[in-house]
């Protein structure tokens, strides 16, 4: 195993065990969505909590349970895309989703850069029944921006 391999899988394994984000919050009087997404596959299981405040995720909570996959990317998720504005927010989901597409190799663009610690996963995409589980994270948060905008108009 390379060093590079090693590393992403050291931040894997530390986002594993020291999740954040985790421990549904109730953002308050903001615009809010939930989702709740199983991996029937595995069992991997995650409920997110997203809070818009107008332009901007000001909150990103969830809880779940499952592999240190799923477990990890949606703490990872939670770094990226809270505080952030809606438009970086989504722009990043894409990327991962770019990334879990790539099938093991680096997007080698201006998308790393965006996606940061994220970019540990990219060795996922080689297996494809990892990629549900690094997935599932993130498609709650689309599911749950969808939830949120519905409130706002």
């Amino acid at each position: 195993m390379s060093s590079l391999e090693q590393m992403y899988q050291q931040v894997i394994m530390d986002h594993a065990r020291e999740a954040h984000g985790r421990g549904l919050k109730d953002p308050g009087l903001i615009q809010v969505g939930e989702s709740h997404q199983v991996n029937t596959t595995c069992g991997d299981e995650i409920r997110l909590r997203v809070g818009l405040d107008g332009d901007t995720v000001a909150s990103v909570s969830w809880e779940g349970q499952g592999c240190s996959i799923s477990q990890a990317s949606v703490s990872v998720l939670h770094e990226l895309v809270e505080g952030e504005s809606l438009e970086t927010a989504e722009k990043t989901a894409e990327a991962f989703r770019d990334l879990m597409q790539a099938k093991g190799e680096a997007l080698g663009d201006d998308r790393d850069d965006l996606l940061d610690d994220a970019t540990a996963f990219v060795g996922v995409g080689k297996y494809p029944a990892r990629i549900k589980c690094a997935m599932l994270g993130w498609m709650a948060f689309k599911d749950a921006l969808i939830q949120a905008r519905k409130d706002q108009s």
